[in-house]
């Protein structure tokens, strides 16, 4: 029986792939499987990754034949997982040793179907720890409820697949897989559902994950077309929310969120390719006009003077040409 199952993608990842490997070395068990998906890599990402099926214990390699980006590996890598338990970790991210056992013994202590937790942020050689924005710690809460407020940053917020464990239940219910085929953001529909939907989660203050940032080959550093994939993975997030039974309470957050993204897009719109930056800001004006815009209305009225500008100013923009689309 495998108790629990470690989802890591993989793509170009060379030079940071071995310090990832070593780390889930140091948390093998002999019930835990590691599901190592190469996302159809062209560096020597294959190599090291056909190696370690052959070194650590429990590795189970998966090797994609056509790119499709972090949300459909995850996916790969979901439906062949056996464990009890899931989770994901990065491939140029690492683990404290034995930091599983320690994940996997706070939810089976707490029973819920899923349990989110603190990670270290790693720029260069900076270390900063980033909470899981919810005060209550180890107290298992109903997660739609912890949706709210609007105006402040909840566990909603704090997207990040590899920070917590899952249980079985939440694929067997069709919570757990990502939207196939997204770039970028692929962890914000995934989070609202999971908020939405599940029956029970909780928070617990472990450390044990080690997220890179700044890598150069990660999308976030890339001012290429992929990063646009946040304005369909946001329209997701507002036309799920719109069709929930709570629509009137929780539809405002999700706006209000989705609009301070464009801003933030927009606030470092340099980073872009030219052509990309003027194809942001007309998916941006028109994203701006999908939606709801009573509910648009009042969460530009929350927001501070500068983002409120901006985005008023793009809203007013003339409708783009015919094929102008997401």
């Amino acid at each position: 029986m495998v108790k629990l199952s470690v989802i890591v993608p993989f793509y170009n990842v060379q030079q940071y792939a071995p310090d990832t490997l070593r780390s889930l070395r140091a948390n093998a068990r002999q019930d835990f499987e590691f599901i190592l998906v190469d996302d159809c890599s062209r560096d020597e990402t294959p190599d090291i990754l056909a190696r370690a099926e052959r070194e650590l214990p429990g590795a189970v390699h998966v090797r994609h034949e056509k790119n499709g980006g972090l949300a459909t590996a995850r996916n790969t890598g979901i439906d062949a997982a056996r464990g009890e338990y899931l989770t994901f970790l990065d491939g140029d991210d690492w683990l404290a040793p034995g930091y599983y056992e320690q994940l996997l013994a706070s939810i089976e202590d707490l029973g819920c179907d899923f349990v989110r937790t603190d990670h270290v942020q790693c720029t260069a050689r900076a270390r900063s720890i980033h909470r899981v924005p919810h005060g209550r710690r180890g107290v298992v809460m109903r997660p739609r409820d912890a949706i709210l407020p609007t105006d402040r940053s909840t566990s909603v917020d704090y997207a990040y697949a590899w920070a917590g464990i899952y249980h079985r239940r939440l694929v067997d219910r069709g919570l757990l897989h990502f939207t196939d085929g997204l770039r970028t953001a692929e962890d914000r529909p995934w989070i609202w559902k999971l908020h939405r939907e599940a029956e029970s989660f909780a928070t617990v203050g472990l450390l044990g994950v080690f997220y890179r940032r700044g890598v150069a080959s990660s999308l976030t550093q890339i001012g290429d077309v992929r990063q646009l994939d946040f304005i369909r993975a946001f329209d997701q997030v507002v036309s799920e929310t719109a069709a929930d039974r709570d629509a009137e309470k929780l539809l405002p957050k999700a706006v209000r969120t989705y609009c301070a993204i464009i801003s933030h897009h927009l606030g470092s719109i340099e980073r872009f390719e030219p052509a990309v930056a003027r194809k942001l800001k007309s998916m941006s004006a028109v994203a701006l006009r999908r939606m709801p815009q009573d509910v648009l209305d009042d969460a530009l009225d929350s927001m501070d003077i500068q983002r409120a500008t901006r985005l008023r100013r793009l809203r007013r923009r003339p409708a783009p040409a015919a094929g102008v689309a997401a």
